[in-house]
């Protein structure tokens, strides 16, 4: 008996298996039409095969995957996944259909299938195959019915029913009662489809032959092998109470908003009993009622009235059907209906589920999926109705797709500099009463492109050294910066080739590559080089890299480094200068004038002049300002003949230079006495060494010769320059040497220009000079002093 038994149960089991498969083939056929639906049974291990999804969208292997395809579920839970390699798709978790679905047949999960690139939403179906793997169980396992031995034949005695969570041919489908002497029972269904039994009595009861009678009440659902649970029913027979309490409705309806407040009465069950005393008395109480309707629903006993003891959700259940029982003091009882149907209310938020997001986006890109995600709301009408919005001044827009797909674009090229980083909060609202919404925020960063050369804060740079600088002396900075970020935004600096091909640019400065600074590479001479001009290049590390450039003006300060040089009298040495002074000239008689030059420049060149050291103090004076040297009073015949002046010629510089010079001044009766040495002068000159005296005499004859030569050409340039308008040139009385003008302009220090006769005569042996004066209107002395 133990083989037959195995052996049946082997062909029970692969009968299963082959139903089971014909469902799973029945699946596969549905997901290849237009629903696309595919079949699963509970309780299958995870990673079952469902299907492959590659074969079944005509897609290659490996094309999933490039598509960036992936499953997405409503809800947080997953029950299935995608393999994108091999196009598997398996079961991701043990289902189990009760939970999922409840009594709801067929279990319908839905699921869609998102490809990217291109944008494509498929729309699946799976359906969980229910198994037997529920038996059914009875809320109360002994029940006890009071019957009146009177009661006849064929009356109709309702029992509580069993509830199986399988459904099809796996939940409850008849009642059997056993011993059934008395006694049938009737399987009945309810609206919702559930089966309850009814007891039918076959024989008239005796009291006094049997007072009580207890019966097995055995629940069997239709599974293969069938389960079956079963509860006691206690009968007590009673004496004769012919009035069983009566309810005004056989059937109560009644509508209830989901929210309404706790102890709220929803309706009001009314019975009567036509019997008097406690037999007419009636109470009310649940009949049979479920864990989750006593949690729900207080009934009164009294009243009949049906309080709300817990919150109503419409999404979780939206009808409640409540046996309601009326019992009579003589344990009568009737039977009436309660339908309690719960009315919606916008209650739950709209709920939005992220699918993708591409962050961070390339600036410059052209219009980019940015995020893709779905939308749901469980009430039901206008409060599940959903839209969707972002803030209109951002670069974005929100595109509906499918199954209450939405994807979130560019509008268009983003721009890093402008704004980097963008924070969208997408508002998700139903159009319920009042309006309930969501609001999630993305945020999406721009990630950098090298779209921007580094800007120099100046276009021209005016950067100042003084001459005489030490080598390698930082002179000046430059600075350019960059919009775009990282590497492109990192600037290097150099040195561009210069217009100039002669100036030598590599051995005057030199820039820091990284942060701009210019260097004098050795020391600058402003007497050489005043100023110079330097192309300076900044070039980002982007690829491909930018640049830009700017012109940086050098200008070389001066220095007090060159002290004055005079020009007038020469200092070379030979034969000193002497000047002539009339005896009778008066008070400013113009000697000579001092003229020196200062390689420097602005104060640096600024000459005055000082009398150091004279022969005679307070003859002879000179001007500061032009050098000129004048006679301070008039002479007298006590003056010396001869007299040496020492003048100064300083700078304005800081520490100021200076150069000094020695002026021989000789005073004489007229230019046309022949000079003569003086008596002491021979004397001591007769005592010299013979030697000396030919040296001096040799360097006079040969000074001499040099000042006439250039005197003569002098003269004779601006004789020809003046002949035309003054009909004449310089006169020559009777001597063999014609007049000359020695022009000196005002170069250095000089504010005017002076010209100066100088006419020698021939006629007496000594060749002394004749005349001398300056050609210049008195009144320029006037305004020169």
């Amino acid at each position: 008996m133990a083989e037959s038994a195995m052996e049946a149960r082997g062909d029970s089991f692969l009968r299963q298996r082959q139903v089971l498969f014909l469902f799973v083939f029945l699946g596969v056929s549905l997901a290849e039409s237009e629903s696309r639906r595919y079949s699963v049974v509970e309780e299958t291990e995870r990673g079952f095969l469902i299907a492959n999804l590659a074969k079944d969208l005509g897609l290659g292997v490996g094309e999933l995957a490039v598509r960036g395809a992936q499953v997405v579920s409503k809800g947080n839970r997953q029950h299935i996944q995608l393999n994108p390699q091999n196009g598997d798709l398996l079961l991701h978790e043990r289902l189990d259909r009760e939970e999922l679905c409840g009594p709801t047949e067929p279990c319908v999960l839905h699921f869609q299938i998102l490809l990217q690139n291109p944008l494509q939403f498929i729309t699946n179906e799976l359906q969980v195959i229910d198994v037997n793997d529920h038996s059914p169980v009875f809320f109360e396992h002994e029940m006890q019915l009071k019957l009146f031995e009177n009661t006849p034949p064929g009356t109709i005695i309702p029992l509580g029913n069993a509830e199986d969570l399988d459904v099809g041919r796996n939940s409850l489908q008849n009642y059997t009662i056993t011993p059934n002497s008395h006694f049938h029972v009737l399987t009945r269904s309810r609206r919702d489809g559930r089966k309850y039994p009814q007891l039918v009595l076959d024989k008239a009861l005796d009291r006094e032959e049997q007072p009580e009678l207890i019966l097995t009440l055995t629940a069997l659902d239709g599974g293969s092998p069938p389960r079956s649970g079963i509860a006691q029913v206690h009968i007590v027979v009673l004496d004769i109470n012919d009035n069983a309490p009566e309810f005004t409705q056989s059937l109560y309806e009644v509508q209830v908003l989901e929210n309404s407040p706790i102890n709220s009465v929803l309706v009001t069950v009314s019975a009567s009993d036509l019997d008097t005393g406690n037999l007419g008395t009636v109470s009310y109480a649940f009949f049979h009622a479920s864990e989750e309707i006593r949690k729900t629903f207080q009934l009164n006993p009294i009243t009949g009235d049906i309080q709300l003891v817990k919150h109503l959700n419409y999404e979780v259940m939206n009808t409640y059907e409540v046996d309601i029982e009326a019992k009579d003091g003589g344990g009568l009882s009737g039977k009436t209906t309660v339908i309690v149907q719960v009315v919606d209310v916008n209650d739950n938020p709209p709920e939005l589920t992220l699918s993708s997001i591409a962050s961070p986006i390339p600036e410059n890109s052209p219009e980019t999926v940015v995020a893709v995600f779905s939308v749901s709301d469980p009430d039901s009408g206008d409060n599940g109705r959903i839209m969707c919005s972002i803030e209109s001044n951002l670069p974005f827009n929100l595109k509906p797709s499918e199954e209450n797909f939405y994807t979130l674009v560019t509008k268009g090229a983003l721009d890093r500099e402008s704004q980097a980083e963008y924070n969208i909060t997408i508002t998700v609202s139903d159009l319920g009463t009042p309006r309930l919404q969501t609001q999630h925020t993305i945020t999406v960063t721009v990630s950098d492109v090298n779209d921007n050369a580094p800007a120099f804060s100046q276009t021209t740079y005016t950067l100042r050294v003084r001459e005489n600088n030490s080598p390698a002396l930082h002179i000046g900075t430059v600075s350019a910066t960059d919009r775009d970020a990282g590497a492109n935004a990192q600037v290097t600096y150099s040195l561009l080739p210069p217009r100039d091909p002669q100036l030598p640019l590599a051995s005057l400065v030199s820039i820091n590559a990284d942060n701009g600074q210019l260097f004098a590479l050795r020391s600058l001479d402003y007497e050489a080089l005043q100023a110079f001009e330097v192309r300076v290049g900044a070039a980002d590390r982007g690829s491909p890299a930018l640049s830009s450039q700017a012109l940086v003006r050098v200008l070389v300060l001066d220095d007090n480094d060159n002290a004055p040089f005079v020009l007038y009298p020469l200092q070379n040495g030979s034969a000193p200068c002497t000047e002539l002074v009339p005896r009778a000239a008066e008070a400013g008689y113009l000697v000579t004038k001092v003229v020196a030059v200062d390689g420097d420049s602005g104060q640096n060149a600024w000459l005055s002049f000082q009398l150091l050291k004279a022969t005679e103090p307070g003859l002879f004076g000179v001007w500061a300002h032009n050098g000129e040297v004048r006679t301070a009073r008039l002479l007298s015949e006590r003056d010396a003949v001869r007299h040496r002046l020492l003048v100064l010629v300083k700078d304005n510089g800081e520490p100021p230079l200076s150069a000094s010079v020695t002026l021989h001044v000789l005073l004489v009766d007229g230019f046309s006495q022949p000079y003569l040495p003086l008596p002491d002068v021979a004397a001591a000159e007769a005592r010299a060494d013979p030697l000396t005296v030919y040296l001096v005499i040799a360097l006079a004859s040969v000074s001499s010769l040099f000042l006439c030569s250039a005197l003569a050409f002098v003269a004779v340039r601006l004789c020809r320059r003046s002949g035309a308008a003054s009909g004449g040139g310089c006169a020559v009385p009777e001597g063999h040497f014609p007049g000359h003008l020695v022009d000196v302009s005002g170069a250095g220090t000089l504010s005017q220009s002076y010209q100066y006769e100088v006419c020698l005569t021939g006629g007496s042996g000594t060749s002394e000079f004749k005349f001398l004066k300056p050609i210049i209107p008195s009144g320029l002395f006037q305004d020169t002093e």
